[in-house]
C-alpha cells in the first residue's frame, strides 16, 4: 500500500476550535474517552459523531441559510440537537479535533456512486494524522452513512466495520495531481462512492460548494426532504415520505409516511424535534417532491 504526501497538516486555530464548547460537544456524542490526539481517540470520536448527529437538510428545503461559522454549527447540531449535512458536519468535527489538538487537512470531494458524469466537488473530508499513529486516516462524517470509523488513506487500504465494508484507490490524475477513491462494498460488487485529491481546502471553500447545494436547482438537496440516521446495525433513510431501513447483510424495509405522522417519525426515529410550523411545511413538501 502507498502512503499519501500531503505535507503537514494545519494546525493553529484556522478552524476555530477555540469557539467550541468541548464538553457539549462530547456530551451530544456521547463520547467518554481521553482527549487526546491518538489514533484510538479518532476512532472512538468518529464512531460517535457519525452514530448520534443525523444528516439532514431541513433548512434547505425551509429556506433558512445555513451558515458554516463554528458558533452557528454547534448551536444547531449540538444545542439544538439537529443534524446537517457534509459541510455542517465536517466543521464541526474539525473543530473538535483542533480543540483536542489532532492534525489535520480539510479536503474537498465529489460524490459518484456511479455517476458516468462529472459532478461538483461538493463533499467535505477530513484527512487526520494522530500523534501517535505515522499514518494518515480519512474521516467522514458528514456521508450520513458512514463509514463507522476512520479508513487509513492508503493506495489499497480496505476496511471492514461490523459486516460494512471500504476501500481506498489512489490512481494517476491530471496534471500529475493523483485521484483518490473511496469505495463502499455493495451487494452486487464495489461501488465507487466519491473521488477527492489531497489539495488542501479551508472553510471559505467549504461555503462555496455549501451554497451550490442549498440553492442551486440542480442540487438533489433543494428538491424533498432528505434525512438519514446511522449506526452499526442499520441505516434509516428518510427520502420524501418514504422511509427505508438498510442493513449490513444487504436486507432493507421499507414505508410510505402519511403527512400526519411526520413530525412523530422525525422525533421518535431520527432523533430531529422541529416547531410544529416546520414540520407542517416539510409534510406539504412529501407528496410534491
Amino acid at each position: 500500500m502507498t502512503s499519501p504526501h500531503i505535507g503537514r497538516p494545519r494546525t493553529g486555530q484556522e478552524w476555530h476550535g477555540d469557539l467550541l464548547d468541548p464538553d457539549a460537544y462530547l456530551e451530544r456524542i456521547g463520547y467518554a474517552g481521553e482527549r487526546r490526539p491518538t489514533r484510538e481517540a479518532l476512532r472512538a470520536l468518529h464512531r460517535a459523531h457519525v452514530t448520534s448527529i443525523p444528516f439532514e437538510n431541513f433548512d434547505v428545503i425551509l429556506g433558512v441559510p445555513i451558515p458554516l461559522d463554528v458558533e452557528a454549527v454547534q448551536d444547531k447540531l449540538v444545542r439544538r440537537r439537529r443534524g446537517g449535512y457534509c459541510f455542517e458536519h465536517v466543521v464541526l468535527f474539525a473543530a473538535a479535533l483542533e480543540r483536542l489538538g489532532f492534525r489535520f487537512t480539510g479536503l474537498l470531494g465529489r460524490v459518484t456512486l456511479g455517476a458516468d458524469k462529472m459532478l461538483p466537488a461538493t463533499h467535505a473530508l477530513l484527512a487526520v494524522e494522530p500523534e501517535d499513529d505515522g499514518r494518515t486516516w480519512l474521516c467522514d462524517v458528514g456521508f450520513g452513512s458512514g463509514p463507522l470509523e476512520p479508513v487509513e488513506l492508503a493506495d489499497g487500504a480496505e476496511a471492514d466495520f461490523e459486516g460494512r465494508r471500504f476501500r481506498v484507490e489512489r490512481r494517476p490524475g491530471e496534471r500529475g495531481i493523483d485521484d483518490w477513491w473511496l469505495h463502499e462494498h455493495r451487494s452486487d460488487g464495489w461501488l465507487d462512492r466519491h473521488t477527492f485529491t489531497l489539495a488542501p481546502h479551508h472553510t471559505i471553500d467549504y461555503v462555496v460548494g455549501s451554497h451550490y447545494v442549498s440553492t442551486h436547482p440542480r442540487s438533489p438537496f433543494v428538491r424533498r426532504p432528505f434525512a438519514q440516521r446511522f449506526a452499526a446495525d442499520r441505516q434509516l433513510v428518510l427520502d420524501a415520505a418514504t422511509v427505508t431501513i438498510l442493513r449490513p447483510d444487504g436486507s432493507r424495509t421499507e414505508r410510505k409516511l402519511e403527512a400526519d405522522e411526520f413530525g412523530a417519525c422525525l422525533a421518535e426515529e431520527f432523533g430531529i424535534t422541529l416547531p410544529p410550523e416546520d414540520v407542517a411545511r416539510l409534510a406539504a413538501r412529501l407528496d410534491t417532491a
